[in-house]
């Protein structure tokens, strides 16, 4: 079927005599393998009598040669369930960190609090770096926070220049958003243990159901598409950038940076932890990556995995 969509990518006419003599199956047979297509990867096809078939507008897939070029091995799937999950998987089976899981769609894309990532078929980066720590929780600390900067910077140098950050660990437009960061451990974090740093970006997206909260995408912030192979390029180029500092200087390196990048500073929020509620104002992080807010006048500081920050109203 992947084989298919690649005669098809291009966005144009093929006829179905061609696309048949190309794989080496019936006309028939091509027919099915597009009903499949369009059924199971939701990929609009168009058919007209004398032309063929086209897709309706032209899909960019993950290209393997191109990626390989990558400053870290990447892994391509067609569909996983998700790309943390599958990094597990390879961690499980021995695979040697640093190397990188990325898909075409994940069927089960997750986000913080297992909250459901909507992962359409090429048209987002979906990527999972798998890292190893040896011996040291310094270089967890902030982590996520630090892997947000790099993800921005990757955005603005695509042009989506008001993008912005929400702690911990979400990039917004507008206070819609536009990748989000998932961190993962297996293992001990004070001996050996593996982090799988979990990215997705919206890239080509301009259309989607089921999201859930506001969000936007590359495209849609700045009219253009964008080859998601120079994406995934970019992105791990700016990781590997942030977390070589990171490992020398942790968080404190970043600190300013971070703060004049985040969105919400300054704005009424409330911090929910299970069923738990706070309402503050955001004054910034420590030099631990921790939330520091004013409660009634009083500076109190939060951390924790289980947290999730919302507006209390625009301000």
């Amino acid at each position: 079927m992947l084989t298919l969509l690649k005669l098809l990518k291009d966005g144009r006419f093929h006829s179905g005599q061609a696309l048949g003599a190309q794989l080496g199956i019936s006309r028939s047979a091509v027919w099915k393998q597009l009903q499949k297509l369009q059924a199971e990867l939701n990929l609009p096809i168009h058919k007209v009598p004398g032309r063929g078939y086209k897709l309706a507008s032209p899909v960019d897939l993950l290209d393997q040669e191109v990626l390989s070029e990558s400053c870290y091995p990447v892994h391509i799937y067609e569909i996983v369930d998700s790309t943390n999950a599958e990094a597990f998987r390879q961690i499980n089976k021995g695979v040697s960190a640093p190397f990188v899981i990325s898909a075409e769609q994940q069927s089960a894309g997750r986000g913080r609090r297992g909250r459901h990532w909507i992962s359409p078929f090429g048209q987002n980066v979906y990527y999972s770096l798998v890292l190893r720590v040896d011996g040291g929780l310094r270089q967890l600390e902030a982590l996520s926070l630090v892997v947000g900067l790099a993800v921005l910077n990757t955005l603005k140098g695509f042009g989506v220049m008001t993008a912005g950050l929400k702690w911990p660990n979400d990039i917004l437009v507008c206070d819609k958003k536009i990748a989000g960061i998932l961190l993962e451990l297996i293992g001990d974090p004070a001996d050996v243990c593996h982090v799988v740093v979990g990215i997705g970006i919206n890239v080509n997206m301009t259309t989607a159901a089921d999201v859930g909260q506001p969000w936007t995408s590359m495209s849609l912030e700045t009219g253009k598409m964008f080859a998601r192979n120079e994406v995934i390029t970019a992105l791990s180029m700016r990781l590997k950038e942030y977390l070589k500092s990171h490992a020398i200087t942790g968080f404190s390196s970043f600190h300013e940076e971070w703060e004049k990048n985040h969105v919400w500073q300054g704005r009424e929020v409330s911090l929910m932890a299970g069923q738990h509620q706070v309402n503050g104002v955001v004054v910034g992080v420590d030099q631990q990556g921790a939330l520091r807010l004013s409660v009634n006048d009083e500076l109190k500081t939060y951390s924790g995995g289980e947290l999730s920050l919302r507006l209390r109203h625009d301000s």
